[in-house]
């Protein structure tokens, strides 16, 4: 994720731009191991790679959600691909499942948030990752959180009262979770916005590839409360 805070002329990134060009690069990278990756999950057993990952076995391979939407693989080809329609899944989102596949160890959820910055690595990345997650919750419900708390339902979030009013988790995979988490502005105090992780993450996913899920669910939050018009 490194190089994502400025533009080549020198102007700064909107988030949006920011999380594009990280997902672009991250899909570029994985494209090149994509290949790879499955040969290193074919290293295990099936039965085992679904024990580690929290997958379901089926007749053929696995299944699994990934952001709440029903994945197929077969086994041993491990080509993602959509339940509901049958369409193979998009590069970006392949190299994701199949990078959870690989990385997954089994690890117990920790039930204990932690910060980007607490990721391996992740200090490094944090004021970039801040930029496209919270900051960007910050600005779009900051003064609106019963639009965040609408949004964050919708996407199928539950709520997590002890963190805030306005935080929810999420589980993207399996065994990776999220949190959404606002605090509303006020006269004396800015908005601010964060999105956590289960202090478990780091066994199932490589800190770029949780930066990503991270910016992603604060773009399909946001897009949740902006639905596209109907024509």
């Amino acid at each position: 994720m490194s190089g994502l805070t400025d533009k080549a002329s020198g102007e700064t990134l909107s988030a949006h731009e920011e999380i594009e060009q990280a997902r672009q690069r991250w899909e570029e990278s994985m494209l090149q191991q994509i290949d790879t990756l499955r040969q290193q999950v074919r290293t295990r057993p099936l039965q085992q790679v679904a024990l580690l990952t929290g997958a379901d076995l089926s007749d053929d391979g696995l299944r699994l959600k990934y952001w709440g939407r029903p994945v197929a693989l077969a086994w041993p080809d491990l080509e993602p691909q959509w339940v509901d329609s049958g369409q193979p899944c998009p590069a970006f989102d392949a190299a994701m499942v199949l990078y959870y596949l690989r990385c997954a160890d089994g690890a117990p959820m920790a039930d204990r948030w932690i910060s980007f910055r607490e990721l391996p690595d992740g200090t490094f990345y944090v004021l970039a990752y801040q930029r496209y997650s919270g900051d960007r919750l910050a600005q779009a419900f900051g003064r609106d959180p019963a639009a965040f708390n609408s949004a964050s339902r919708l996407l199928g979030g539950w709520p997590l009262p002890a963190i805030s009013p306005h935080a929810f988790a999420f589980e993207p995979l399996p065994r990776i979770r999220l949190a959404a988490v606002l605090w509303p502005g006020d006269e004396e105090f800015p908005p601010r916005g964060s999105v956590l992780f289960d202090g478990a993450a780091s066994h199932y996913m490589t800190t770029d590839g949780l930066g990503l899920l991270g910016g992603g669910l604060a773009g399909r939050l946001v897009r949740a409360a902006s639905p596209t018009p109907a024509r």
